[in-house]
């Protein structure tokens, strides 16, 4: 266990890739575990107080691991850009889980860990104790990923972290209006690491080609399957007021389709919604104890 209440593991994918996670907790942790999965071009270090708080939560303290994607955090890069894929990403982490003893897990999904989350209940719904979908359903809203395909892959190296926090604000100041300078200092800190003396992104910047198969002129797949799919465990859904991949039409379209959906719009903020207030995690906490390991 680290210091900073972790303990780091590594696991080989299934074509040799080195894949990372997180730990917090341990397994004799009763009920089933919970696993983070992070947005597109992020780590495992966005959950860590959500998972600190899980872990350590005197009435119910849960095992929680936080995973790196391949091409993001401590795991490897792959040479092939094509396979940042959410088809590859979803085999990844069963590789982890499998790895880990760690299923069935109630997921945690910000944004593109959302569809993974969704891809798993359609493959492997037993692996599945209950779901949070943060900032992210079965509808994408075009104008979201139009905005996001402006930024990904261009982090560059700022000459340091007040530098690349200033940047960020720039980038999405109107997304999170409220954020404090410790807010954009630590997500400055969340996005580059210093490596050789400078800061480097935290994610492989080939990855911006994952979004290339968006056509934006096209209308995008709907994954109401695979929602579907999701029906014999809770679901919480986690909208961003201000989100623009998720709309309050989708959230409530969604409400038809599983009347005991819980759902949380968390006021000025956008895409997607940071999970580190006390109260979204006073309510994933709630949440994820009403979670229990299927039977049959």
């Amino acid at each position: 266990m680290t210091d900073d209440g972790f303990r780091s593991h590594f696991v080989s994918a299934t074509d040799g890739l080195r894949l990372h996670f997180r730990e917090y907790g341990d397994r004799t942790r009763p009920g089933p575990p919970v696993v983070c999965l992070p947005g597109l071009t992020r780590t495992a270090a966005d959950f860590h107080p959500l998972a600190c708080a899980l872990a350590g939560d005197p009435a119910r303290p849960r095992r929680v691991l936080a995973l790196d994607y391949r091409g993001r955090g401590l795991s490897g890069y792959d040479p092939d850009p094509s396979r940042y894929a959410v088809g590859i990403e979803l085999d990844d982490v069963l590789t982890v889980l499998t790895a880990a003893d760690a299923m069935p897990a109630v997921l945690v999904g910000t944004s593109r860990g959302g569809l993974i989350s969704l891809a798993m209940a359609a493959a492997r719904p037993a692996a599945i104790a209950g779901v949070v979908l943060n900032d992210i359903g079965p509808v994408i809203e075009p104008a979201g990923i139009a905005r996001i395909k402006t930024y990904v892959g261009g982090a560059g190296t700022p000459p340091s972290f007040a530098d690349g926090a200033a940047a960020l604000r720039r980038l999405f100041a109107d997304q999170f209006p409220d954020w404090t300078d410790d807010d954009w200092s630590g997500m400055a800190h969340r996005t580059w690491r210093h490596e050789n003396g400078h800061l480097v992104p935290t994610y492989d910047q080939a990855i911006a080609q994952a979004l290339k198969s968006f056509d934006l002129t096209k209308p995008l797949p709907e994954l109401w399957p695979q929602f579907e799919a999701l029906a014999n465990v809770p679901v919480m859904v986690i909208r961003g007021g201000l989100s623009d991949i998720l709309s309050a039409a989708t959230v409530e379209k969604m409400r038809e389709h599983r009347p005991d959906l819980e759902a949380i719009e968390v006021p000025r903020q956008g895409h997607a919604p940071d999970l580190a207030g006390d109260d979204v995690i006073a309510r994933i906490a709630a949440f994820v104890g009403r979670c229990a390991r299927p039977t049959g």
